[in-house]
């Protein structure tokens, strides 16, 4: 499908990551893209994009693919975290279904450094459990959903970092609370493992830059991490850079890349 001024492609883009938030800020004065940046809902007050947005799910894959028929949507951004597996797999599948193209703009994962101490581990089950039965002081960097799993872990100290305060008591009672939105830096994140004297952290392996300073700082203070990998997601067309994005949207030349 080609685009002008009159006609803007419609693209909607899955976001939620700093990745998502690059990509919006590049399409953003495009005449030739109109861009609706949908966010899952589990920010209480994400930060206003510079495009159309929404909040919330679909309702499933059948709930996606009529929206993508009633917006006329002629081009799918997958840019959700790379633990939204189920979001993505809902996505190709709707995709599909309604003969939209789909492409994933999915960051590569961390790789072990020279210091790194990783206890690598398949979901957070898992982690909750080679954490071990010794208390231990464990900085959580996993995000408030998923606290639930280490309930069951009650001997061991928590800090936990939220984007927003808690509404209601969190699973882990006794846990420390700091609450920041990110981006985070190296050195920050150093003095928050050594102010709590922590003793090992709990990692998702989300790649990039954005998250990556609670790794570098265990690295720097050569903690252990307990490192999740990542779920698995089907095959499908990805891409590591918003370049490569706007490249396949057919605009490589955005006015954000020219730097109007």
């Amino acid at each position: 499908m080609t685009s002008s001024p009159a006609t803007p492609l419609r693209v909607l883009i899955l976001g939620g990551t700093a990745d998502a938030t690059r990509l919006v800020q590049a399409v953003a004065n495009d005449p030739r893209i109109e861009a609706v940046l949908s966010y899952a809902g589990r920010t209480e007050n994400p930060v206003p994009p510079p495009i159309a947005w929404r909040v919330g799910g679909f309702g499933g894959i059948d709930g996606l693919a009529d929206y993508l028929r009633a917006e006329r949507i002629a081009r799918v951004v997958d840019a959700t975290h790379p633990f939204a597996a189920q979001i993505s797999a809902h996505a190709m599948t709707a995709c599909t279904k309604v003969g939209v193209p789909l492409l994933a703009l999915e960051r590569k994962p961390w790789q072990r450094a020279p210091g790194d101490r990783w206890i690598e581990v398949d979901d957070l089950a898992a982690a909750a459990r080679a954490l071990g039965p010794v208390p231990r002081r464990v900085f959580l960097g996993i995000g408030r959903m998923y606290l639930e799993t280490f309930a069951a872990y009650p001997q061991h100290a928590y800090l936990v970092r939220l984007v927003d305060p808690p509404r209601a008591p969190l699973p882990l009672p006794g846990a420390e609370v700091i609450v920041a939105r990110g981006p985070f830096d190296r050195i920050g994140d150093r003095a928050m493992l050594a102010n709590f004297r922590a003793e090992i952290v709990v990692a998702r392996n989300a790649g990039g830059g954005a998250a990556s300073a609670k790794i570098e700082a265990a690295r720097d203070l050569a903690l252990p991490v307990v490192m999740v990998h990542r779920p698995f997601i089907p095959a499908r067309e990805k891409v590591e850079t918003v370049a490569e994005v706007l490249r396949w949207l057919g605009h490589g030349d955005t006015p954000a890349e020219r730097g109007v």
